[in-house]
């Protein structure tokens, strides 16, 4: 869980349906188990998290300042992921957490906004500890046929992908539209 919370796409909905199946039904515990299988697995969350979030916050800032404008980054952008992050950063990481690939990668932007700390580790726990636990517990339902939860969820993975891609080819499409608005002044 850790290694997936780093920045390394390893599905956690491989590894906790897994941890729900063989560490609490196959040991003859009952399902509230789970929840201390969901509170392992958003430990491992957690610690993936802060050091995606310190590299963020060391290098990605600075990588970002040096280089952003090839890709199409500028101050006044990273200024407005400070604002956002520092507003609406709590909840963005705790719904970030909750959601297939986007919960991978949402540390690095709050390191590079420079989140506050505290409210980045309570909300990426909190957020994870759901996940986790809803996965353990759908491993535990399912029992030996736990892969299949993972088949169940990849038809989502592509609307995430497909967002994601429109999201950025969004922001590519208003910072030229931008870009061309002040120079034509």
């Amino acid at each position: 869980m850790a290694i997936e919370s780093a920045c390394i796409p390893f599905p956690s909905e491989l590894i906790m349906p897994l941890a729900g199946w063989m560490l609490i039904k196959e040991q003859s515990l009952p399902a509230i188990h789970t929840l201390i299988g969901g509170a392992y697995g958003a430990i491992g969350n957690t610690i993936g998290s802060v050091i995606a979030y310190i590299v963020g916050m060391w290098a990605g800032r600075p990588l970002l300042n040096k280089y952003g404008h090839y890709v199409l980054i500028s101050q006044h952008d990273l200024d407005i992921a400070d604002r956002w992050f520092s507003r609406k950063g709590s909840w963005t990481v705790f719904i970030g957490r909750i959601l297939p690939v986007i919960r991978t990668y949402i540390s690095l932007p709050a390191g590079i906004a420079r989140m506050n700390i505290v409210k980045f580790v309570a909300y990426t726990f909190i957020g994870s500890f759901i996940w986790s636990t809803g996965l353990a517990y759908g491993g535990y339902q399912m029992g030996e046929h736990w892969e299949q939860l993972r088949n169940a969820m990849r038809p989502f993975d592509p609307l995430f992908i497909a967002i994601i891609f429109a999201l950025i080819g969004l922001y590519v499409y208003r910072h030229i539209r931008h870009t061309k608005g002040h120079n034509s002044s």
